[in-house]
């Protein structure tokens, strides 16, 4: 399936992309399951939605009469891993370390595909970041890297924007990673039962204006997910809606000589195969 939320006529909700159309799932499940969260959340929901997607809808919304929302609203929890593919590692001159780099990002930092993506008025250098997006469904604390998968409900596109002289203040990348609407994250939720990156590594590419500034292959991590969904249970224990990003290949904007930092403007394409295509604008503000 792929999941997305949505605002259509002016009210949240949620539903799947199908080839016919969107099949909004909101309006027959919101009473038992408000948003997209407590649908991954529960089996019984997403077991009824397949079922009610494979029936076929009545009426399908037409892309143009919704605007589409970040996946998921209120995540307790993005995990954002750093420098994890060794070729970004080397092109930023940033060690590679012996344990994931974990940053955290704010849930109303994101927007949606199709979105505007903020490039924000102290500064002229943000900065494209293509990577994958892991979904936990099902929670747990310590779990073993073999049983990693099993908690994964499933995948999208990210855009770690990152504003780059924030990032850079200190040896905390905090602020640079969160400014308002720099995180894209869609345009919808590939179930495993659809992509599974466990069975099939997935090519990543990300484009601005339509020529290609990173490509390369979610095999090619330097911590894969299974030990990255261990190291961050074990932190905390992961609850359904959790998401963590998993890194960005070579290719970003601040290591290009001369630097290429995103201009209002701009169009920012994410694309990971079976995932979709998360595209922004990037807008002043």
């Amino acid at each position: 399936m792929k999941l997305m939320s949505y605002l259509h006529a002016g009210l949240a909700s949620y539903g799947a992309w199908t080839p016919a159309g969107i099949h909004d799932l909101g309006g027959q499940f919101r009473v038992t399951w408000p948003d997209l969260q407590a649908v991954i959340a529960s089996d019984a929901a997403l077991a009824l939605a397949r079922h009610h997607i494979e029936q076929g809808a009545k009426t399908y919304l037409d892309a143009a009469d919704i605007v589409t929302l970040p996946l998921l609203s209120r995540p307790a929890k993005i995990f954002c891993i750093g420098v994890n593919y060794a070729d970004h590692a080397q092109e930023t001159q940033i060690a590679a370390a012996p344990h994931p780099t974990v940053f955290m990002r704010f849930a109303d930092s994101q927007v949606g595909h199709g979105q505007p993506l903020v490039m924000p008025m102290e500064s002229e250098q943000l900065d494209f970041e293509g990577e994958m997006a892991v979904v936990i469904g099902r929670g747990g604390r310590r779990i073993p890297r073999e049983k990693a998968w099993e908690h994964v409900v499933g995948c999208a596109c990210y855009n770690d924007a990152s504003v780059r002289d924030w990032q850079f203040h200190s040896s905390q990348w905090g602020p640079g990673k969160n400014f308002h609407h720099t995180g894209a994250f869609g345009p919808w939720l590939v179930t495993r039962d659809e992509v599974d990156p466990s069975l099939k590594p997935l090519t990543l590419t990300t484009r601005l204006n339509g020529e290609v500034m990173q490509q390369a292959s979610t095999e090619d991590m330097l911590f894969d997910v299974p030990a990255l969904i261990a190291y961050c249970s074990t932190l905390l224990p992961l609850q359904p809606g959790d998401v963590i990003v998993t890194g960005t290949p070579a290719g970003v904007g601040m290591s290009r000589q001369p630097p290429l930092y995103l201009q209002a403007g701009d169009v920012v394409e994410v694309e990971i195969t079976g995932l979709g295509c998360l595209r922004n604008t990037v807008v002043r503000g």
